[in-house]
């Protein structure tokens, strides 16, 4: 009757192989994987589809709606917009100037004469007028240029103003000769990329 109480002091055989080991712990979320998956390489761009969000999809453009967008892309428009802009900026440039002019009105004939209200306005009618016609060639000239070598290199890119304006500068300046050509061309292609770069 002694074993018994031995007996049951000893723990009970464990069973072959040994108790099972405690799972191991999850991973540590990788935060630099997550990115990839939503912001990185792997991301899935999704489709854009209004009809899934209960958008009304836009019906297909009319043989009408087709022509005026050809139109309104085509380079003669363009050199009429850019003609009349530029009928209007230089307009308001020349009244502009010469409104800060100080010999506007001014009679060289008869310099001590303080000149009328209305010889001032006629001077200034005048120069914004023919500032607006300048403005308004070279515009219609540049935006012309600028199509025609768009369309036949294929690309838009900052390379079109340079040449467009080298074009346009050139034919301006060689009015005046060869050399106000070639400083008209390289004036107008140095303008042209700062004004291109600057709009981009």
């Amino acid at each position: 009757g002694c074993l018994r109480p031995v007996m049951a002091a000893m723990p009970p055989p464990s069973a072959p192989g040994g108790p099972d080991p405690p799972p191991p712990p999850p991973p540590p979320l990788q935060y630099s994987l997550l990115l990839q998956h939503l912001v990185g390489e792997q991301r899935r761009p999704r489709t854009w589809d209004p009809a899934a969000l209960g958008g009304i999809p836009s019906p297909p453009k009319s043989e009408e709606q087709k022509m005026v967008e050809r139109a309104m892309e085509s380079c003669a428009f363009k050199a009429v917009l850019a003609c009349v802009g530029g009928f209007v900026l230089g307009g308001a440039f020349g009244v502009f100037t010469a409104g800060i002019d100080t010999n506007v009105g001014f009679d060289p004939k008869d310099p001590y004469r303080t000149p009328t209200a209305k010889e001032v306005l006629k001077d200034m009618g005048q120069r914004g007028i023919s500032y607006a016609k300048n403005f308004a060639i070279v515009g219609a000239m540049f935006s012309c240029t600028e199509c025609m070598v768009e369309s036949y290199r294929g690309k838009s890119d900052w390379n079109n103003s340079v040449i467009s304006g080298c074009i346009t500068g050139g034919a301006i300046g060689f009015r005046a000769g060869l050399k106000a050509g070639v400083i008209g061309c390289g004036g107008f292609a140095a303008f042209s990329a700062a004004i291109d770069y600057y709009l981009r």
